[in-house]
C-alpha cells in the first residue's frame, strides 16, 4: 500500500500558463513537477505544478519575479 504524504498543488488557468512555468521551472531548476490535476481539484486546465509543501515559497517567489500568473495553491493528500 502506497502511504500519501502532504504535496503542494498549484494551478493555472490555461495550458499556455501551465506550459511556460513548467517550462521557466525546468530552466530554474525549481522542485517540483507538472502533471495532470488531481481528481480531488476541479479547477483549471488540467495541469498543475506538484511540490513538496516546503518548497512553496521558493517556487511562488521565482514564478512571481518572472511575471508568471496561477489560479489557485492547495495542499493534499496525494
Amino acid at each position: 500500500m502506497r502511504i500519501k504524504k502532504k504535496t503542494w498543488i498549484l494551478t493555472f488557468e490555461s495550458a499556455t500558463q501551465a506550459m511556460a512555468a513548467d517550462k521557466f521551472g525546468i530552466e530554474q531548476k525549481l522542485p517540483g513537477r507538472l502533471i495532470p490535476i488531481p481528481r480531488e481539484i476541479t479547477a483549471g486546465c488540467g495541469l498543475c505544478w506538484k511540490a513538496d509543501p516546503k518548497e512553496r515559497e521558493k517556487v511562488l517567489e521565482a514564478l512571481q519575479a518572472a511575471g508568471h500568473h496561477w489560479e489557485a495553491e492547495y495542499i493534499l493528500d496525494l
